[in-house]
């Protein structure tokens, strides 16, 4: 079984993946989505969004586009494989209205022929050897239409397809409907991968019986479970697992405060951090203490004091 870290905007960035690659359990990670639209982007734009490319983890890690224009995507496909990325995603799964609105994401499940026309001149432009894959949804305002869709897409040329088991009108409302990703798996001759309402290794170990599915995409259970992927596996072989507890995840959450407060703008100090722990709220009550006590502070100082003080407490 593979397990692939989710492409979550503005929450998956270089520092999570290189935390997650260290703590171990994932298989492969997917970037935030470069949007390509009417113009090109300078190459530094890609090595920012993955410093991977020049200084790789253990964990490979592929690069996500958006946008709606077979010819532009596939000419930063061609860049972006030059400048040595190990494979390219093409988004078709982001439900925010902002993106949806600029003929970006999930909007696009709704163009068939569109799809096939953007994965065939992405893998054109791909050296054979570098992957092409790309994720959907079951569906824009419904769930239907998803088996053509991911047809036009695997005839197109791409070698995995990831499903989020809901359409974009779903959001992230549960339930995941992991019997309809498995409808795909069939309908289709390539690898799809499941993704969706996972949080614990039972629910992993539900969603591949009800998919068929040898390989899943964790997002937000991960965020709440750092070791969800390495529990997962353990429960999949059948062995017995105990999560970190709180005391190890907290100096984790910590370093990568410390790592990302000198790229957020001031205003926004501590915001990554109060981010996951509102993730880590879900399965550790500690994290909801830490949370209340530093959600309005605004300054390195302020967070440095109270995180000294909570550690010693």
């Amino acid at each position: 079984m593979r397990i692939f870290l989710a492409p979550m905007e503005g929450v998956v960035d270089h520092n999570i993946r290189a935390l997650y690659s260290a703590l171990g359990g994932i298989d492969m990670a997917v970037t935030e989505f470069v949007r390509v639209s009417n113009s090109h982007l300078p190459d530094a734009v890609f090595h920012r969004l993955c410093p991977e490319i020049d200084n790789p983890i253990n964990t490979p890690v592929r690069v996500q586009l958006l946008g709606s224009e077979p010819a532009m995507l596939a000419s930063h496909a061609s860049r972006i494989a030059a400048l040595g990325a190990i494979g390219i995603d093409l988004n078709f799964g982001c439900p925010a209205k902002t993106v949806n609105r600029s003929r970006g994401g999930a909007c696009l499940l709704q163009e068939p022929e569109l799809l096939h026309d953007i994965a065939y001149a992405v893998r054109q432009a791909v050296p054979h050897h570098i992957p092409v894959t790309a994720k959907m949804r079951l569906g824009f305002n419904a769930r239907e239409g998803y088996i053509e869709t991911a047809q036009a897409l695997a005839s197109g040329g791409i070698q995995e397809l990831f499903v989020h088991g809901r359409s974009k009108v779903d959001g992230y409302k549960p339930p995941a409907y992991w019997g309809a990703i498995g409808e795909v798996r069939e309908a289709i001759h390539i690898p799809v991968i499941a993704n969706g309402e996972m949080w614990t290794p039972e629910d992993i170990a539900q969603c591949i019986r009800e998919s068929g599915c040898s390989d899943i995409m964790l997002g937000r259970g991960l965020l709440a479970r750092p070791d969800l992927a390495i529990a997962g596996k353990q429960h999949m072989n059948g062995e017995p697992y105990t999560f970190m507890p709180w005391q190890h995840i907290l100096p984790k959450v910590w370093h990568y405060h410390q790592k990302t407060v000198a790229q957020c703008p001031p205003k926004y100090t501590g915001n990554r951090l109060k981010q996951w722990l509102m993730y880590l709220q879900r399965t550790y009550p500690e994290a909801k203490v830490f949370f209340e006590a530093v959600k309005r502070l605004r300054t390195a100082t302020e967070l440095q004091k109270v995180y000294d003080a909570y550690k010693a407490a």
